[in-house]
């Protein structure tokens, strides 16, 4: 267990590196040719390709752009669930097309409230390492983020779930994946 002062200098670790990320990220120039580039990798791999349900987020700010890629995603036939929010929790919704997508709270593209009642599977603890531990061992856990947000080491905790792949504009890293 780590004492007060550790888990202090480790909570300022983590926030000066998700502030630059997050900077880096915002000042990214050409997010949609990128966010193509990066959404046109992840469709390509083979894990994708055999995957029978694929999560996706749908983007919002200055994330990497997925909605450009879900209607092709959307009609390969394979089940594909979106996340959202409710009251601090993660939920998984079922996305048959994307008119059933509206901007909910904080102007963020998410299930059409009258349609999550039946149509969701799963049930999250709030965040995505919560939501993602309960993912089947063999799922594989890509992530998709521009070059400018990859940091040589990040400090991490035991509760942390770690990808399997990374896709970026540049390149496909390996990840460090569950142990």
């Amino acid at each position: 267990m780590m004492s007060t002062e550790a888990l202090a200098e480790f909570q300022a670790k983590k926030k000066v590196i998700r502030e630059q990320a997050h900077e880096n990220r915002n000042n990214q120039e050409q997010k949609d040719e990128l966010s193509e580039a990066i959404c046109r990798k992840f469709l390509d791999l083979p894990e994708y390709d055999a995957a029978k349900c694929v999560m996706f987020y749908v983007d919002v700010r200055s994330e990497v752009r997925t909605r450009q890629s879900l209607p092709a995603a959307l009609a390969s036939g394979k089940k594909i669930v979106v996340p959202y929010c409710v009251d601090g929790e993660l939920e998984l919704f079922w996305l048959e097309n994307m008119d059933e997508l509206s901007l909910g709270m904080y102007r963020i593209l998410e299930p059409k409230a009258e349609l999550r009642t039946g149509a969701r599977m799963g049930h999250g603890k709030g965040y995505y390492d919560k939501l993602l531990e309960h993912a089947r061992p063999e799922t594989p856990l890509v992530a998709l983020a521009f070059e400018c947000q990859l940091f040589p080491e990040i400090p991490t905790a035991d509760h942390d779930v770690f990808m399997d792949k990374i896709v970026t504009e540049a390149a496909v890293y390996p990840g460090k994946g569950r142990k």
